[in-house]
Formats: structure tokens, C-alpha cells, sequence
């Protein structure tokens, strides 16, 4: 499966910068769609009065799925890799 990744950075509510991808299927072309996943995800860290725009959150590249992207996806139709400041 192709997925898009798109690059993201939110300030949290403590001033420090969380920098996560966001894994959605490729025909996904709405940007909305992908802010909307965005945003549950910062739901669930606790940081969901956080902004999360295109200002924030852009399209990266293409990339092949993994097994675990895969089952995310089909489970939730997103998958996130968390890169700094997401503990």
C-alpha cells in the first residue's frame, strides 16, 4: 500500500515542540482529512486546544506502507510515527 506522509510540528501547551508524521493512505489529497486525524491524535496526548493547520502540518512524500501502517489504517485510517516531543 502507498501511504503520504505528511511532516508535522505543533507547539504543545508546555511551549516545547512535538514533531510527528502522519500516515494516510496516498488518495487522500484533502488536507482537512489529514488535520482532522492530526487533531485526534493530539487528543489523545492531552493537547487537543493545540493548533494544528497547513501551517503545521504539510505533505512530505510517498513512501510503501508497513505491516503496522497497514493495520492502523485499515483499524483507524491513520497511522503516526512519533518523532520528538510526543511522550
Amino acid at each position: 500500500m502507498k501511504v503520504a506522509v505528511w511532516d508535522t510540528y505543533v507547539t504543545r501547551q508546555d511551549g516545547a515542540i512535538m514533531h510527528f508524521d502522519i500516515i494516510a493512505p496516498d488518495h487522500i489529497k484533502n488536507a482537512e482529512v489529514i488535520h482532522t486525524f492530526g487533531k485526534d491524535y493530539l487528543q489523545l496526548k492531552g493537547q487537543a486546544s493545540q493548533q494544528l493547520t497547513s501551517r503545521e502540518c504539510r505533505f512530505c512524500h510517498i513512501a510503501q506502507a508497513s505491516p503496522e501502517m497497514v493495520e492502523s489504517i485499515n483499524d483507524k485510517g491513520y497511522y503516526i510515527i512519533e518523532m520528538q516531543g510526543c511522550e
